[in-house]
């Protein structure tokens, strides 16, 4: 099977390696040509200077960019992938996206004779380098099956969840649940703190009991330390926030608690906190519990 793979950010570069590692023909593509040429020296395959070299002959192209304007450079516009690839392939968006992009690219795909699924991820850049991704799928029930050997590559868990734009949905209650966790875990820190908690004795009786959580195994130590320059940047998860407050004002939903998180993202970015990973959310916290 040949497989391409567009955007080679901290996700798509390990992800692309794990699909050459697992024996797939592979032909990379990002718009800053050297990091796919850094790529070829490090997995087995080939860097494209375009994205029609690069998805002319694949069976399947996957991508995972920034937001929804980059995918749509990337595939329906001129120069993007629908307009080059072949009958009967099949396009993969892992970006995290809205859910109208999500239909709009179905529409798009299918106009074209292509096939078309939304599979947002969820688990970091550890998570792609590891290979370990959970995968959240929109589409038709065939095309999920087909594309599970492309999924194990860089997935420990995949799932359907309905038709095209389900995928996008099930992302944006991830990002709303780790919001939530982030905040619930500032909170508990800081009383920790004040208390004279131990963080890391607290934290190793805590994680493995019904508060425990991703959060709490990989953040509560730094958080303490006030320590945030890692991990997945502010800067997307206002993005991806934005997608789900917007999909809950479309069916009559007030987040409150999802809308005081990202107001607060949105002034930590204004502060220049907005490449620190999404747990600097701490900051925040303390600030409104020391009024």
């Amino acid at each position: 099977m040949k497989v391409s793979f567009l955007g080679l950010g901290v996700m798509g570069f390990p992800m692309a390696g794990h699909l050459a590692q697992a024996g797939f023909e592979v032909s990379v593509f990002n718009r800053t040509h050297s990091k796919a040429q850094d790529w070829t020296s490090h997995y087995s395959g080939i860097a494209a200077t375009t994205v029609e070299e690069c998805v002319k002959d694949a069976d399947v192209v996957l991508l995972c960019v920034g937001n929804d304007d980059d995918v749509r450079s990337m595939t329906t516009s001129q120069t993007g992938a629908l307009g080059f690839m072949k009958t009967g392939a099949i396009l993969v968006d892992h970006t995290t996206t809205s859910a109208t992009l999500a239909q709009e690219l179905l529409q798009a795909a299918q106009a074209l004779n292509i096939e078309f699924m939304d599979a947002p991820v969820s688990g970091g850049q550890s998570g792609a380098e590891n290979g370990v991704l959970t995968i959240m799928c929109g589409g038709e029930q065939a095309l999920f099956d087909k594309l599970q050997p492309v999924f194990k590559a860089y997935g420990k868990s995949s799932v359907l969840m309905g038709e095209v734009g389900q995928g996008q949905r099930a992302k944006m209650v991830n990002q709303i649940c780790i919001a939530g966790a982030l905040r619930g875990l500032s909170e508990g820190l800081l009383l920790a703190q004040q208390s004279g908690l131990d963080i890391e004795n607290l934290v190793d009786c805590l994680k493995n009991g019904a508060a425990g959580s991703w959060q709490m195994e990989n953040r509560a130590s730094t958080m303490a330390k006030d320590q945030y320059d890692f991990g997945f940047a502010i800067d997307w998860m206002i993005k991806d926030l934005g997608f789900s407050l917007d999909e809950a004002k479309k069916h009559g939903l007030n987040l409150a608690h999802t809308q005081q998180t990202f107001d607060n993202y949105v002034e930590l970015a204004k502060a220049g906190d907005n490449r620190m990973d999404t747990s600097v959310l701490h900051k925040a916290v303390q600030k409104i519990a020391a009024k």
